[in-house]
């Protein structure tokens, strides 16, 4: 992963008036010696300070024909084509979503285009929730809760405005989507950079190795469309049998597993396989090698809408090397 060359992509997602743009901006502002180049999409939203961008060194491209998701991934694929005959002027980039945008589709890009794939390394997606509005908002949109479960690092803003005990119910109402993302607060965007940038959260390896036991918390049930669970296995698996299972899942729950991930043990394989996958768009990659006196259990964690789990578990278990 240390000697990753492909560039880094963040994106930069939550709901109308989280407070993106005021985040982006102090990024921008702040002298960290990083050249970014930021995508930004002023559909529903205020673009960045022109002010600003007078100040700012960092290339900045707009994507005006609307919402950042389906009909425009072909846009944003083109974007990023040819920022790559740029790419001497910028080391990183920020995709800052529009409020209603499903995060989904952005992800996939990453995932489903080959040069975008060989090019670019999507480093984590970053959600804002606002304190103020998030119950009404998950309430009534679903964007709102999706962009909380494909979050691998969340902020809540305006906790000064909402007060302590209105913070801890919207902490506890991310967990009910996403238990197993860290969440902080953020002050009128003042964060550590290196908590938004450099997450490698899109990396469940490397999550792995820098907090080991991230997939151990209990498995999650609550009222939300949207749940949680974890697999284990401590055997070894057979990797014909696994890429028909997760081939039928794809096509039978595709339009419902939002994200799914996990370190896998392969019958014959010396190496750990990061699994990763985005409703029906899946890859596997070899991470770090097992050790010899380590557990090779493999872990999957899926996040989706009304997900069958006993239906999940039976197939995964037929999947024994």
């Amino acid at each position: 992963m240390r000697e990753d060359r492909r560039i880094p992509v963040t994106i930069l997602t939550g709901f109308l008036g989280s407070g993106k743009t005021t985040l982006l901006n102090r990024i921008l502002k702040e002298h960290h010696g990083r050249r970014i180049a930021v995508i930004e999409n002023e559909f529903g939203e205020a673009g960045i300070d022109s002010d600003l961008l007078v100040q700012s060194e960092e290339q900045i491209v707009e994507m005006n024909n609307g919402c950042i998701c389906c009909t425009v991934r072909d846009d944003l694929v083109r974007i990023l084509k040819t920022l790559l005959t740029r790419a001497d002027e910028f080391e990183r980039i920020v995709i800052e979503t529009t409020g209603l945008a499903d995060p989904g589709p952005v992800i996939q890009t990453f995932i489903a285009e080959p040069t975008i794939q060989l090019a670019y390394r999507l480093d984590s997606v970053v959600t804002l929730v606002d304190a103020v509005h998030a119950a009404i908002q998950l309430e009534a949109q679903h964007e709102a809760r999706e962009q909380i479960a494909f979050a691998d690092r969340i902020f809540i803003t305006k906790g000064d405005i909402a007060g302590p005990a209105q913070v801890e119910a919207v902490k506890s109402l991310i967990r009910d989507i996403n238990p197993r993302t860290p969440v902080e607060e953020a002050h009128f965007g003042n964060v550590p950079i290196d908590h938004v940038l450099d997450l490698h959260g899109f990396d469940l390896d490397a999550i792995l190795e820098m907090e080991p036991g991230f997939l151990e918390e209990e498995d999650h049930h609550h009222h939300s469309d949207i749940a949680s669970f974890v697999l284990r296995e401590r055997y070894p698996l057979n990797p014909e049998k696994l890429e028909i299972w997760l081939s039928v899942l794809g096509s039978n729950f595709g339009r419902d597993l939002l994200r799914y991930k996990g370190v896998l043990n392969i019958s014959g394989n010396p190496k750990r396989v990061v699994f990763q996958g985005v409703h029906m768009l899946m890859g596997a990659t070899d991470g770090a090698p097992w050790e010899d006196d380590e557990p090779r259990d493999s872990v999957l964690v899926f996040i989706g809408r009304r997900l069958p789990r006993d239906i999940f578990e039976e197939g995964f278990r037929k999947c024994l090397a």
